[in-house]
């Protein structure tokens, strides 16, 4: 069978970024490797200017992104934003492809690169581009490759080189279980997922769909309700559930209507879990009861999407850290790729369960908050702390 690895999403994919100065190569060996025109070639500098990805197969890693960036030397009007943007693609690189020209020397840009990439403990891979030159090579050390995409020369090489890589660090990739560990054959599983008007249209949000697949995966008996439906079906089941996860928006209903003896958690806490974030977003919890007047709280989504009425991430979560604290705090937002790399000004960081976010953005984020010693927790553990039942749903996955 054919793996549709287009319809991996992003989160689930590894990271290769592809780093190096103007006119190195990097967008003809990311074309030469995807066999298809992803990026722009051209002579002329700084043609690369915001990151260019593309979603691919790479045996035997599986479902990959490819990430092309700006020249580490682009002298244009924009150079300052373009390498902001290359280093932010460094947040989440799980493996890093280093392009030098074959006769290019190495330059203080490269120097700078490499030591953040070792800061980071991302494996790298050196390319020398353009070997189809008649110049000398380079002596090759650890994992380098001379390579032409001109005659592509090496480019299988080169991405047996990439898999081997992933292969030797392989440790680094493995996800934490989602439910898997908590569940096993013939276990029942009960989903209580709301259709609402924030519901996409024809289709489950991303922890749902992983949660089921994880539960199938196990071998599990899963139930998917509404939680209108929750009580029929609690009555219906010849059996007590062996856990119940809800969307954290209905915890309020749900804790009621799910007796105390089950285990009862919501997809949110489950991705803290997944993404490892579990225990500092637990620890973070207590920040909420130390907030003060005037104190300014950031609001980070991983994924982008049309804000709606009764949306979870501007308006029911201020809302929750209202009723939980009772002070006048000031509330600021952000999603998708975007995160402060300054975050003095924010006294607790409140972020979604990062389904879209692949587990190095998340580690990046969640370490960048213990940096600058400012608590970081999960929405889901917001609403769960508002409805007191904080202890109960991080008890169901632990």
């Amino acid at each position: 069978m054919i793996s549709d690895f287009n319809s991996v999403q992003s989160g689930q994919r590894v990271h290769i970024g592809f780093f190096g100065c103007a006119n190195s190569g990097k967008s003809s060996l990311i074309n030469a490797i995807a066999g298809q025109n992803v990026s722009i070639v051209s002579n002329i500098k700084g043609t690369t200017t915001d990151p260019v990805r593309k979603s691919m197969e790479l045996l035997p890693i599986g479902p990959v992104m490819l990430y092309d960036t700006a020249g580490l030397d682009d002298d244009t009007a924009l150079s300052s934003e373009r390498r902001l943007k290359t280093y932010e693609v460094l947040r989440h690189t799980d493996i890093a492809v280093l392009v030098i020209e074959q006769d290019e020397q190495i330059k203080p840009v490269h120097r700078e690169l490499m030591k953040d990439i070792s800061a980071r403990n991302i494996p790298v891979v050196t390319v020398y581009s353009k070997c189809d030159k008649n110049v000398p090579v380079h002596k090759l050390i650890g994992n380098s490759l001379c390579v032409s995409a001109v005659t592509g020369k090496n480019i299988n090489a080169l991405k047996e080189l990439i898999a081997k890589v992933y292969q030797e660090n392989k440790v680094n990739f493995k996800p934490q279980p989602l439910i898997e560990d908590l569940v096993e054959e013939n276990s029942l599983v009960l989903l209580v997922t709301p259709i609402d008007e924030a519901a996409p249209k024809g289709r489950i949000i991303l922890p749902q769909v992983q949660t089921i697949r994880a539960a199938l995966d196990s071998y599990a008996i899963c139930i998917t309700v509404q939680p209108e439906n929750l009580k029929s079906a609690l009555k219906s089941l010849s059996r007590v559930p062996d856990i119940v996860i809800t969307d954290s928006q209905a915890f309020g209903y749900v804790k009621d209507v799910v007796p105390q003896n089950i285990p009862l958690t919501s997809f949110s806490i489950l991705m803290a879990r997944y993404k490892g974030t579990l225990t500092r977003s637990y620890d973070g919890i207590k920040a909420l009861r130390k907030l003060r007047d005037g104190d300014t709280v950031l609001i980070s989504e991983g994924c982008t999407h049309h804000r709606q009425c009764g949306d979870i991430g501007t308006i029911k979560l201020p809302a929750a850290v209202r009723k939980i604290t009772g002070k006048n705090l000031n509330f600021q937002f952000t999603s998708g790729g975007d995160f402060p790399e300054n975050l003095s000004m924010f006294s607790l960081v409140i972020h979604c369960g990062g389904c879209m976010l692949n587990a190095k953005e998340m580690e990046f984020r969640r370490n960048l908050t213990q940096e600058q010693n400012v608590p970081f927790t999960n929405f889901g553990m917001v609403l769960a702390e508002a409805q007191g039942i904080l202890d109960r749903a991080v008890d169901a996955v632990l």
